[in-house]
């Protein structure tokens, strides 16, 4: 009866023994690691957690080309122990951390090949020069019939791009005034052909004579091709392909993206800044460069930015330097490249306030301080043309600045690097 009461009583401390290590400090931060990582070959990715009494942290690894070492510090107080792992060439394998010998976490290790790239910072001019125009709102026309609008009746909608009219190809929303007005004298029908997101349709349209100027009209209030400032954040001097601003370029009016066929970027002059303050963004004012020492294609216009080809890169570009994966960026100290004066690109400080390296894409990944005395001075912070500004960390690209906070322009939002690559189709 005593043996068995004594193997009960092991038993139960034994339990208690498993529990407690199992909420401990230590073992809660190596669960915390993520499940699975992506580093970039001859990279390292590293992680802190608390240092522990109750054995020593250990690795093992499928493959010997995955190095790993463990560093530990300590105080009067606590200490914590430093696990990095360096990957010296590009594979897939797992990496099991252990405490005591005892499995603790399995992590799935995958290293892409050593990527190095040009950083932007160029302010640039964007013409996006759409098929078309765009189809921004709708009016009444007072006609001796009645008050209607002939848009509407001819199912156009807020949104769709006009296309061609009666055959003929439209570029400017001037051009949609001349020819319903000579399309009404004639007592003609429009035929519109439209584009409605990835349909082609065609749409009957009769213009109305205004009662009150004698003018026909067509109801439909059009606009031309947009155009913009932002930053380029690369160039790939292998594929000759770019990547700027960090996030989509919408419609106004519909929020809905920039349709975009055949735009294309220019080098900017930055002439003036309109400082940010809370509630009110502020912004740069620059000019489109005339000469052509760079420029290129506008091919995708996503929620991660604007890609293309550059077809004239000139020599506004440094020297390569290495991109990071999500899973590399730390909170800390940071930079970023931007121009406030002209086409002079300058380095400023920036701290990064938190990291999701998500493993699906996110356009808001990093939230960013601007600590810079100079650039706070100058801006207020984020200002809008700042977009696509190149985020540097320990010498390694791995963002861009994407999104000022309206109510803090000292702070914003911005994108890991990693998506942006993937989505110009660079490895």
């Amino acid at each position: 009866m005593i043996g068995e009461g004594i193997r009960k009583l092991i038993g139960c401390i034994l339990l208690l023994s498993i529990f407690f290590v199992g909420y401990s400090t230590p073992v809660q931060d190596v669960i915390s690691i993520p499940n699975e990582i992506t580093v970039y070959e001859g990279q390292q990715i590293s992680w802190e957690v608390s240092s522990t009494r109750i054995g020593d942290f250990s690795t093992k690894t499928e493959n010997e080309k995955l190095v790993t070492n463990i560093t530990t510090s300590t105080n009067n107080r606590t200490g914590t122990t430093s696990i990095t792992a360096t990957s010296k060439e590009a594979n897939d394998t797992t990496l099991t951390i252990e405490i005591g010998n005892f499995p603790i976490k399995q992590v799935q290790v995958r290293t892409l090949p050593e990527l190095k790239i040009l950083p932007g910072g160029q302010s640039i001019g964007v013409k996006l020069n759409k098929e078309g125009v765009l189809v921004a709102g709708y009016h009444s026309v007072k006609s001796s019939v009645g008050e209607e609008s002939p848009a509407i009746k001819a199912g156009i909608e807020v949104g769709d791009l006009i296309t061609k009219i009666n055959g003929n190809p439209i570029s400017r929303a001037v051009q949609v005034e001349e020819i319903v007005q000579e399309a009404g004298e004639k007592n003609d029908i429009l035929k519109i052909e439209i584009r409605r997101k990835k349909q082609f349709l065609l749409k009957e349209l009769t213009p109305l004579r205004n009662k009150e100027d004698g003018k026909f009209q067509s109801g439909l209030y059009v606009r031309d091709l947009t155009a913009g400032i932002g930053t380029l954040t690369f160039f790939h001097p292998d594929t000759n392909k770019y990547g700027a601003l960090g996030h989509v370029i919408s419609e106004a009016e519909t929020n809905h993206p920039t349709v975009v066929y055949d735009g294309h970027i220019v080098l900017a002059s930055v002439s003036s800044i309109e400082k940010g303050v809370s509630g009110e963004p502020g912004e740069k004012i620059a000019k489109f460069l005339p000469n052509q020492a760079f420029w290129g294609s506008v091919t995708i216009n996503s929620p991660f930015g604007l890609f293309g080809e550059v077809f004239n890169k000139g020599t506004i570009f440094d020297q390569p330097i290495p991109v990071a994966s999500a899973d590399q960026v730390k909170e800390g100290p940071a930079k970023i490249l931007t121009v406030l004066e002209g086409d002079k690109v300058q380095e400023f400080d920036i701290k990064i306030l938190k990291s999701n390296p998500r493993k699906s894409p996110t356009t808001k990944g990093l939230i960013i301080k601007v600590t810079d005395p100079k650039l706070l001075e100058k801006t207020g912070g984020i200002v809008q043309g700042m977009s696509g500004s190149p985020i540097i960390q320990e010498d390694k690209l791995i963002g861009a600045v994407t999104h000022v906070f309206v109510n803090d322009p000292t702070s914003g939002y911005g994108g890991h690097i990693e998506w942006m690559l993937q989505e110009a189709e660079i490895k």
